[in-house]
Order: structure tokens, then C-alpha cells, then sequence
């Protein structure tokens, strides 16, 4: 079992010690909250691919890659997500722990102090960043935005919560725009970036063996050299449909995307959100549940069908892939299955299955350093930093009755098909 040490070391920002033995390497990484916004959506998307390129101390990629290899290694990344109708931008950077250093040198401390360079002290040209950096990173990003529109299943995804969500912050792209990105200069990443030292929220983890409390210590020096007044960050969650409303787009594409939308009435912080998050596993979560069984295998109406609980905005979607003649069929046998629950048929079997494949699905998050930051990562939303532990403990808690309740909290909000020219 993973122990956590989270203390609070600026206003805003926490730092969580996380110890795990089973690894020759460590990660820390910052994880950075601001607000889900459409004016500056791309700003912040496009500020972690140029920060993590290079930095004041090294002024370019080959010498920050130089620097990096010198630490028997070691990587650095950065990532944007959305994490209810905030950004989660992640800087994290990953080494050899401390136990397996030749000499005594400490590597976490080293590696603090790069990623506190990355974050604090980025190459900057008076009050902007690198023209040429910023020119180069918007390629890649855009290259990267554009490109999703290759993967209809992420597509359609999109399509359906742009949908869903119109008016909402939550219908925004992580990365906004093509538009939006082209539009963005390197004084509006300046502004971005001292907006996310003043205002951003931080979550920094630390994953090894080793001591915390170097990089603690560098962390906390930092930000001790800035005043801060972190943001208010809220997501809306919506209870219920008023009515359900359906879309369609035309693309070539082989076969057909049908996307159902739900409003779960539950998310974020409320209770009910592990019944929810268990009842959407055992209506199409895994290979033993109902989509999977009944309207794959038995009905033989889709290729594929998944549902997922965003369970931060209180959303839940189903996603399936399917012959264009069965585009009908297979909604009505997803919304069969989806009564069914309702009026409580639901086996022992299928509930424990469920619970077998979420506890499964937990374990081999964590089987990595990588893994286990994204699992503390996912949690930010919750209000609460579980373990895996006792995560399946929470979910083994869950009985029919609330599985049952859940189900008849989903009303359906929209539907979109992605069909054939």
C-alpha cells in the first residue's frame, strides 16, 4: 500500500510524498489548475509544449537534453487535460531514485531544481517568450490538434460533448482551436505564465523511495518568492436533461460512431459517485458487462460499446461503433440494457464481475511510477486523495439498491451519430 504526506507549502499549492519501493526510479511532477476558459484555452496548451522545451539556466533542447542524459537519464514531458471545467496542465520529470545512485549525489534534488527552472525561470526575451521556441511548438500543436480528426473514435467523442455541453466551459478542446492556437503570440504566453504562478493552483507529487523533504524544500523556496492569490475553480455540474436532442455528422468513415450523452446527477464531490462510477462499469465497463454480453455478443449490433463516467463534470457517455443499418437497433438495445438496470435486473454476478474488473483496472494503474501519479492525478476532482486500497474497498461497499438508484438518476441528453457520406 502506497503512503501519502500532503502539506500545504504556499498558499494554493500542496505537495504530496508518495513512498513505494517496487521502482529503481522516481517522478515529480507539478500539476497546474486554472480555469476552463475559451480565451485562454490554447495560451495555456501551447505554454506547457514551449516551457518544457527549455529554460533561462538551459537555453536550448539540445542543452536541456544534454543536462537531462547527464542524470542517468532522465526525462522530462509536459501534458494538458481537462479535469472538470478546469485545465490540468502537468510539467513532470522522471529519474533515477536516489538508492541507485553511483556516487551521493541526490537526484531528486537536481531534478527539483530542473523542473523549478522550467516552471520559475523559463527562457524569456524581455516580457515575452522565445519567438523562434513559441513558432516551433505551435507547428507541433497544431499538428497535434488537426491530427485527432484522423481518429473518428476521438472525433466523435469530442463532437458529442462539444454537443452536449454548448455554452458550457466543458465543450472546449484541451488544446481549443487550430484557430485559436495560430492566434496566440508569445507576449499572450507571457501573460499566461505569470497569471499561473499568481493564480494556478499546484499539485505536486513526489513518487520513489527516497526522501521527499529535498525536493520538498526546493519547491517551497520558490514559491516563497511570490505573492499568490490562487483562482476559485468550480465546475458546473448539470443534474438533469431537459430533452433530448440528436445530431449528425457526415465523414468517410467505414463504419458508423453512435454517442449517447447522460447527465449522471451526481460528479465532483457528492456522494453517490462511486455507486455511479460502479453501475456505469457494469453496464459497459468491462467484458463481462451488459453492452459487452448483450448487444456485441448476443445481438451481434456493434463492433464495439463502452460506456465512461466523467464523472468530475457528471457526465457519462456511450460510445459504440456500428454497421450503418444497425444505427437504430443498437440505440434502442443500449437503452433497453440501461432499464433493465433500472428495474433492478442486475445479477450478483454481474455486480461482482464489475467489482473484480474496477479492482483489476486500479492495480495496473499503479503498476508503474507513471501510473501512480495519474491515479492521484485523476482524483483532484473528488475532494478526497485515496489509495488503491482504499478505493476498492469503497467500490466492494456498494450494494444493488445503490446501483439500482444510480441508474435512474441518468437522463438523456443528446445523441450523436457520426455516419457515412
Amino acid at each position: 500500500m502506497n503512503s501519502i504526506d500532503r502539506r500545504q507549502i504556499a498558499q494554493g499549492v500542496n505537495f504530496s510524498a508518495i513512498s513505494d519501493n517496487r521502482f529503481k526510479t522516481m517522478k515529480i511532477s507539478a500539476t497546474v489548475l486554472v480555469p476552463l476558459c475559451k480565451d485562454t484555452v490554447s495560451a495555456y496548451a501551447l505554454l506547457t509544449q514551449v516551457m518544457t522545451r527549455s529554460c533561462e539556466e538551459y537555453p536550448d533542447f539540445t542543452a536541456l537534453s544534454k543536462k537531462l542524459s547527464s542524470l542517468y537519464g532522465a526525462s522530462l514531458s509536459g501534458g494538458v487535460r481537462k479535469l472538470g471545467e478546469s485545465l490540468a496542465l502537468t510539467f513532470s520529470v522522471s529519474g533515477l531514485d536516489d538508492r541507485y545512485a553511483l556516487t551521493q549525489e541526490s537526484i531528486s534534488e537536481e531534478l527539483s531544481r530542473i523542473l523549478c527552472s522550467v516552471i520559475f525561470k523559463p527562457l524569456l526575451c524581455k516580457d515575452a517568450f522565445d519567438i523562434e521556441e513559441t513558432e516551433q511548438e505551435r507547428r507541433q500543436l497544431i499538428e497535434l490538434a488537426e491530427g485527432e480528426i484522423n481518429d473518428k473514435r476521438a472525433y466523435a467523442n469530442n463532437r458529442l460533448l462539444e454537443l452536449m455541453c454548448e455554452g458550457e466551459s466543458y465543450a472546449l478542446r484541451r488544446y481549443g482551436t487550430v484557430e485559436s492556437i495560430k492566434k496566440v503570440t508569445a507576449k499572450e504566453l507571457y501573460s499566461a505564465w505569470q497569471t499561473m504562478l499568481k493564480s494556478a493552483h499546484f499539485e505536486i507529487f513526489f513518487i520513489g523511495e527516497s526522501s521527499a523533504n529535498t525536493a520538498r524544500a526546493v519547491f517551497t523556496e520558490e514559491f516563497a518568492k511570490i505573492t499568490r492569490e490562487p483562482f476559485e475553480l468550480s465546475t458546473d455540474i448539470v443534474r438533469s436533461a431537459e430533452c433530448v436532442r440528436e445530431f449528425e455528422d457526415r465523414m468517410e468513415v467505414a463504419q458508423a460512431k453512435l454517442l449517447l450523452g447522460f447527465r449522471a446527477g451526481v460528479g465532483g464531490t457528492d456522494e453517490g459517485v462511486t455507486a455511479m462510477r460502479l453501475m456505469c462499469a457494469i453496464l459497459g465497463g468491462s467484458a463481462h458487462s451488459k453492452f459487452f454480453v448483450n448487444v456485441r455478443e448476443k445481438q451481434s449490433l456493434c463492433y464495439y460499446c463502452v460506456s465512461r463516467y466523467q464523472r468530475a463534470k457528471g457526465i457519462i457517455t456511450v460510445e459504440s461503433g456500428v454497421e450503418f443499418d444497425n444505427i437504430e437497433k443498437t440505440k434502442k438495445a443500449i437503452l433497453a440494457e440501461l432499464d433493465a438496470i433500472r428495474k433492478g435486473y442486475v445479477t450478483d454476478d454481474e455486480i461482482n464481475f464489475a467489482k473484480l474488473s474496477v479492482a483489476n483496472d486500479f492495480v495496473s494503474i499503479c503498476d508503474t511510477v507513471s501510473g501512480i501519479g495519474e491515479w492521484y492525478v485523476s482524483q483532484l476532482a473528488d475532494g478526497r486523495l485515496l489509495s488503491v486500497e482504499e478505493a476498492i474497498d469503497d467500490f466492494n461497499s456498494v450494494t444493488k439498491e445503490q446501483i439500482v438508484e444510480a441508474a435512474n438518476k441518468l437522463t438523456l441528453d443528446t445523441v450523436y451519430v457520426l455516419r457515412g457520406v
